[in-house]
């Protein structure tokens, strides 16, 4: 995929996710998770030639200064990734996630091991973190499903769930024949996207 087709994408999801972007030029301008996203996309395929790892970190640390927002050049961000109010998101380098994932200010996608070995999480396509939410270890959250605010999650959460609280538990699952009860463009918890 080219990259100003990645940028136009991850463009369309700023604007898609957030009712306060105004135009894509803006957004370009003054959404850090975007600036974020983008040094990530360069230095992850830097990573990716071992005589360039110490160049990416670099490009990793710098970004961090400028926007707050810490991701490994290691971890692995699918498309239409977007990252509103970014402050204090880290995303640690065995990290995998899918495409069309949001999340929130002070998401931690954390590891709880010291092996060097897959210890970060891996997030599935559609899935909403909320803020302050800490996903730690190798867990796999599945697509389609929503993280609460403030929920720290140590354990697998099935697709098309919701978890919040602490530890996270899983509150509501919805099945493929699941009759729609609520309007689709509100949200069933606003506290969630806190």
């Amino acid at each position: 995929m080219s990259v100003l087709r990645t940028v136009r994408e991850d463009l369309r999801a700023a604007r898609g996710q957030d009712p306060a972007a105004r135009s894509d030029v803006e957004n370009a301008v003054v959404y850090s998770g975007l600036h974020a996203i983008w040094a990530h996309r360069i230095a992850h395929r830097m990573w990716a030639v071992p005589a360039l790892r110490g160049p990416a970190r670099v490009v990793a640390q710098f970004t961090r200064f400028l926007t707050g927002i810490e991701i490994h050049p290691g971890a692995s961000i699918g498309r239409r990734f977007f990252i509103d109010h970014g402050m204090g998101v880290v995303i640690g380098e065995t990290a995998e996630i899918g495409d069309d994932v949001m999340i929130y200010h002070g998401v931690t996608l954390g590891g709880r091991s010291l092996a060097k070995t897959k210890r970060h999480p891996t997030i599935g396509n559609r899935v909403t973190i909320g803020a302050g939410a800490k996903v730690l270890g190798p867990v796999v959250i599945g697509d389609d499903s929503a993280i609460g605010a403030n929920a720290v999650v140590t354990r697998d959460i099935p697709a098309d769930s919701i978890a919040t609280g602490i530890p996270a538990v899983v509150r509501h699952r919805s099945g493929k024949q699941h009759e729609q009860l609520v309007d689709p463009t509100t949200y069933i918890d606003p506290a969630m996207y806190i």
